[in-house]
């Protein structure tokens, strides 16, 4: 999801993205810190990743998207092996390294103009960062059969700009083709599944 449609820039809501970025955080951290060590190699949603592998590129997203809050550009080429690096510390680390992505996206002047590289309004990059961080998590949550409750305010940010990216995001290969949802489901599911997932996936 790191892939950057030409899509333009709307907010739904007033609340900055460093405030739903640090709520969606608080929301990931005990799925997780509910990890265990001889469940990293489960499958997850994302078929290209398993548990392990998805890890490493959350964590290398949130990291590389500090650098776009900075208007700098952010190499995705190479996903470095975080878990080996910090082994049993990594939930720690990973807990600094998302509440430093907060603080970025707060810093004056982040959420305007256009951002790094990709060239798109800076509120819809933070956006991006907010839809891995919120989906990433479901998809590590179901691989490894936790519970998982998303920030409710990130939803509507996230409804908007995946409506406004799917098409782009479709035809790149970024999201699979939607997967139907019944009438009244869940705002979660709805998100999910437009990404191309499917809301009751089990390994």
């Amino acid at each position: 999801m790191t892939d950057a449609p030409d899509i333009t820039d709307e907010t739904p809501t007033a609340a900055p993205i460093s405030a739903l970025l640090e709520a969606a955080s608080q929301a990931a951290l005990p799925v997780l810190r509910g990890v265990r060590d001889d469940q990293l190699e489960r499958p997850t949603p994302c078929a290209e990743y398993d548990v392990r592998a998805l890890l490493n590129h959350l964590f290398h997203v949130v990291v590389a998207f500090r650098s776009l809050a900075a208007k700098k550009d952010a190499d995705f080429s190479h996903t470095p092996d975080r878990l080996g690096e910090y082994g049993a510390r990594w939930p720690d680390r990973f807990a600094d390294e998302a509440a430093r992505l907060a603080e970025a996206w707060a810093a004056p002047g982040a959420e305007e103009g256009l951002s790094g590289g990709m060239q798109l309004p800076a509120r819809t990059v933070g956006a991006m960062v907010l839809l891995d961080l919120t989906v990433h998590t479901w998809d590590v949550a179901r691989a490894t059969g936790q519970a998982y409750a998303p920030a409710a305010e990130c939803l509507p940010e996230l409804r908007a700009l995946v409506a406004r990216m799917a098409p782009t995001a479709r035809k790149m290969n970024v999201f699979a083709e939607p997967v139907p949802v019944p009438p009244g489901a869940l705002d979660l599911d709805v998100l999910l599944a437009e990404t191309g997932r499917d809301p009751h996936w089990a390994g």
